[in-house]
């Protein structure tokens, strides 16, 4: 299978900065689409900024301008970097990407996600 891990969540105050990062491993053959979605208390998961293969690019309303997605096709990572903070982004971060492995010889396709890094915005 393949597996997600975040990494670069935590507290910060309005209007600073944080830069998240989710490694893929496993017998990756490619990827497609890597995005990130985010989920605070009672409310739905949501998407926030996808990045396809293409290097083209998706995102959410309330973080155009605010917010930049990057991948590292090398390294199979994708980046979220945050900017101008605003408390309504505090959430979970969710990493997500889907493509193409290896099991057993057989190319089989992945719709993975990450275990989540807590985001939040405080004074």
């Amino acid at each position: 299978q393949v597996q997600l891990v975040e990494s670069g969540g935590g507290l910060v105050q309005p209007g600073g900065s944080l830069r998240l990062s989710c490694a893929a491993s496993g017998t990756i053959l490619s990827i497609y689409a890597m995005g990130w979605y985010r989920q605070a208390p009672g409310k739905q998961r949501e998407l926030v900024a996808l990045i396809n293969d293409d290097r083209s690019t998706n995102f959410a309303d309330s973080v155009k301008g605010r917010f930049t997605i990057s991948r590292d096709n090398n390294k199979n990572t994708v980046y979220l970097q945050m900017n101008t903070l605003k408390p309504e982004d505090t959430a979970v971060y969710y990493c997500n990407a889907n493509g193409r492995y290896l099991l057993s010889a057989s190319v089989r396709t992945f719709n993975s996600w990450g275990q989540g890094t807590q985001v939040t915005v405080s004074s």
